[in-house]
């Protein structure tokens, strides 16, 4: 006969001598911060990137025969997704409120170097770990991916590289090629999402594909075991998708006991108040592992693929912002050369040299400076372009050929489409510049290679200096045309297109766009852009004011 799956579930954690199991678990962990039976689990860690950036923690051993559910966490920093984790933790070990222990894969205190003490959150912004939780009595494996707690007072640069981080996971042979469920943590006190958490759910969002929508659920933290009236109401407000069931959004309750408050209640009152929001948590658990039993994995191919979009999106209108900076400056160079040949068209009739002063547009290669919202130090640039292709770049690649904007090992940004191995990452960008310089009208001659007999020398010239920028110009429409086509491709397959990665460059390509006469595109993108709400713009514009410090 076969056993049903709820009731399996259920009864999982009631064998006989699950006591004498907890003991050798305990004799494995290490005491936390001092209080008794609170235990840190072993687990073994290993970096999934040189930096450390990435990381897995592992407990117990893989048994290949049962399945494995993989869950992405989210939310604000404040929220108590690291509580959450270990509750999550101590429902798979089987932990009962009778036994008076409690276990943490991570702890939430750290001590550092000096005497200050930091909390977990803080400590790991720049972390996302992926925990491997392999416990024999359970009916499947899990993973949890923990995303470090976005909007902390430390600034949007570690955001980004949160869409970074889950970048390299999509992308490395050891990461994560599917998920089951995408768990967004709110407060139940919340009556409205800040303009931070909107920022926060919009850029995770932004980056899967739709076809993850219904694995979306909802975590509500410090709860009381009522309805989250509020923060449901918020989330919907918001317009922040999630899965539902019979109409109404999934969710789960918990209470966020710390360690402190666990001794307090059990020594006190029997730990009444403390024994109500562990049956709550416990009760929520099972609900949730019961749904998550159910939810299919989804690839996360497609995230892959509008990661990979979004980085080119922004790649390619940088680079088209630093070719339209070149392009203006070769334009004045252009405007002081005729000035100069109708200042000396006497000499000219005359086939007689002479000399003339122009600003010469000229690119420089620089060291990059580091600033407060941009970490990365390196750029992805073209050495035969001589261009910037990727900046903030991949910082994490080693091989080029991995970065986000090559495309059958040719890149798609640079203006040759140049192989990957004539680009190099390093801590240098090229600037546009200019510099005075003389020059005389013999060189401009042999730079057209205008012929000394030539009667029309004087309109040869400046046609050809004219068919220059023309091309230039071409180059651009055809750069604004890409941009466009991103942008309309992440629409399609994005689960929030207009997120702010694609919104801080919807202006500049709006009037880029209008400059080549097409209405009708200027007016899509247009029409993109307003479907972002007010509190989503003010965010972007916080943004994209960060964005404004970065170098060219």
């Amino acid at each position: 006969m076969v056993e049903d799956k709820a009731t399996r579930s259920e009864d999982l954690y009631r064998a006989e001598g699950e006591q004498g199991r907890l003991n050798e678990i305990i004799k494995k962990c290490q005491n936390c911060f001092g209080l008794q039976a609170h235990y840190l689990l072993k687990t073994s860690k290993t970096n999934l990137d040189k930096d450390g950036t990435l990381r897995r923690w592992t407990y117990g051993e893989k048994d290949e025969k049962k399945s494995c559910k993989t869950i992405l966490m989210v939310g604000e920093t404040g929220t108590g997704k690291t509580a959450l984790i270990n509750t999550i933790i101590n429902y798979i070990l089987g932990v009962k409120f009778e036994d008076k222990v409690w276990f943490e894969i991570t702890n939430e205190v750290t001590v550092n170097d000096g005497d200050e003490e930091d909390t977990q959150t803080e400590t790991q912004t720049k972390h996302m770990t992926v925990y491997e939780i392999y416990v024999k009595e359970a009916p499947f494996s899990l993973i949890i991916i923990d995303t470090p707690g976005y909007g902390d007072t430390r600034g949007l640069k570690y955001d980004q590289q949160i869409a970074e981080n889950l970048h390299m996971l999509c992308r490395s042979e050891a990461g994560i090629h599917e998920m089951n469920a995408v768990g967004l943590v709110v407060k139940a006190s919340q009556n409205r999402l800040t303009d931070s958490q909107k920022y926060i759910f919009n850029a995770v969002l932004s980056l899967f594909g739709k076809d993850i929508e219904q694995s979306i659920v909802i975590f509500v933290t410090h709860s009381d075991g009522a309805y989250p009236t509020n923060a449901l109401a918020a989330i919907k407000k918001a317009k922040v998708p999630y899965a539902q069931k019979n109409n109404k959004p999934v969710y789960f309750l918990f209470n966020n006991y710390k360690g402190e408050a666990f001794q307090a209640e059990c020594e006190e009152n029997n730990g009444s108040v403390y024994r109500t929001a562990w049956n709550l948590g416990v009760d929520s658990m099972k609900k949730f592992l019961e749904q998550l039993e159910k939810m299919q994995p989804k690839s996360l191919k497609m995230t892959k693929e509008v990661l990979r979009q979004r980085k080119q999106l922004a790649a390619c209108v940088q680079n088209l912002q630093d070719r339209i900076k070149m392009m203006e400056l070769k334009h004045t160079e252009l405007e002081q050369t005729q000035q100069a040949l109708n200042d000396h068209k006497k000499e000219m009739e005359r086939n007689q040299n002479f000399e003339y002063e122009v600003d010469e547009a000229y690119k420089e290669k620089v060291p990059i400076q580091q600033t407060e919202w941009f970490w990365s130090t390196k750029a992805t640039c073209c050495t035969v372009c001589e261009e910037n292709c990727h900046y903030p770049g991949c910082w994490w690649v080693r091989d080029l050929s991995w970065c986000s904007v090559m495309s059958g090992n040719h890149c798609t940004v640079c203006t040759g489409k140049c192989h990957y191995t004539n680009h190099v990452k390093e801590e240098k960008i090229y600037e546009q510049r200019t510099r005075r310089v003389k020059k005389t009208h013999e060189e401009l001659k042999k730079k057209y290679m205008v012929e000394k007999g030539n009667m029309g020398k004087k309109e040869s010239l400046v046609s050809r200096i004219q068919r220059e920028l023309n091309e230039v110009e071409k180059q651009k429409i055809r750069l604004v045309e890409e941009a466009y086509q991103c942008v309309m491709t992440l629409e399609e397959t994005a689960m929030k297109s207009d997120s702010f990665s694609t919104l801080l460059h919807l202006d500049f390509l709006i009037e880029k766009m209008e400059e080549t006469w097409d209405k009708v595109k200027a007016q899509k993108l247009r029409d993109i852009q307003k479907r972002a709400d007010t509190e989503y713009k003010r965010a972007m514009q916080m943004q994209f004011a960060m964005t404004m410090t970065m170098p060219l």
